[in-house]
């Protein structure tokens, strides 16, 4: 199965005109990556995802645990995290190529909920992700989806019934009770996903642990303790690295100035919004962001073609 998987996602790579870098793909949250070298650590905020390697490997560090998966493995994230994700594996001759699906937390809960025996999560659950090995069923789902992308009229109708085979194959697998925690309606694990959500859609605002944990419904002190546990940093450092990488983005994508993007994701001072985007990614924002603009400008305008 897994030459058949690279065949068919090496297929669709060259139907898109060939090269390297990021595909999209019709579908609106499966994409390909292919790279003839090795990468530097690209720092950002991982969502609920399913990371398969088709041939190649990356590695990916989180807090201060570091994790490499290769040809037909898989990384599966199951809350938002930040970390940093690098291709390390890599040649002209033999490319990194993977595929990156998001995971539907609602279609995930509804699967697991209609198992004869649903995986119980751990008492005591650590960082959300984990490395596996990406099986025959698996890995069909994800080459069916990749062939589905070449036919848009197709995707309304057959997506979410692989998407929930693939959950499935997820929960059933020997990780599901790591997976399942997601899916647990008012677990600790829900709990602290809904003070990420509050936390992304006001990280530009001054915040305090107080807030956060009232969102959670959970004390302040069990709300940062179960907060670092699951994503390995405390809520603060998870706002800052949110503005960080959004005022990235905003250079990037926007041509914003430095000042510009350190005031609109609410740093008040931009020699310290210097200082700290210089600590996190080791270069000062204006040359870090002609860096990516350079790095990305060949395939950042990619649209997904079909046949």
């Amino acid at each position: 199965m897994s030459s058949s998987l690279l065949g068919g996602i090496t297929a669709y790579i060259e139907s898109q005109g060939g090269g390297e870098g990021l595909f999209p793909t019709q579908i609106e949250n499966v994409n390909i990556i292919r790279s003839y070298q090795q990468r530097m650590p690209m720092r950002q905020i991982y969502r609920p995802s399913l990371c398969v390697v088709a041939q190649g490997a990356k590695e990916i560090l989180f807090g201060e645990e570091t994790l490499r998966y290769g040809a037909m493995e898989c990384l599966v994230v199951s809350m938002e995290m930040p970390a940093s994700g690098r291709v390390v594996e890599a040649s002209e001759q033999t490319p990194y190529i993977g595929v990156t699906i998001d995971l539907d937390v609602n279609m995930l809960r509804e699967v697991w909920e209609q198992l004869e025996t649903p995986p119980v999560s751990p008492a005591t659950p650590g960082p959300s992700v984990f490395v596996g090995m990406v099986d025959e069923p698996l890995a069909e789902c994800v080459l069916r989806l990749i062939r589905m992308s070449q036919t848009p009229k197709a995707i309304p109708i057959l997506y979410s019934s692989v998407m929930r085979e693939i959950c499935y194959w997820l929960l059933t697998g020997p990780h599901g009770a790591e997976l399942c925690s997601l899916a647990v309606p008012e677990s600790n694990f829900m709990r602290i996903a809904k003070a990420i959500y509050f936390l992304r859609a006001n990280f530009a605002q001054t915040l305090r642990v107080e807030q956060m944990a009232e969102v959670a419904r959970m004390s302040p002190s069990s709300f940062h303790q179960h907060f670092k546990q699951l994503t390995s940093v405390t809520p603060l450092q998870f706002q800052k690295q949110l503005r960080l990488l959004e005022s990235r983005r905003l250079m990037v994508a926007d041509a914003a100035s430095v000042e510009e993007a350190a005031y609109k994701v609410g740093y008040e001072s931009a020699s310290q919004f210097s200082r700290e985007y210089s600590r996190m990614f080791g270069v000062a924002p204006k040359q870090d962001a002609l860096n990516h603009q350079r790095m990305y400008s060949q395939y950042a305008s990619r649209k997904a073609r079909t046949a």
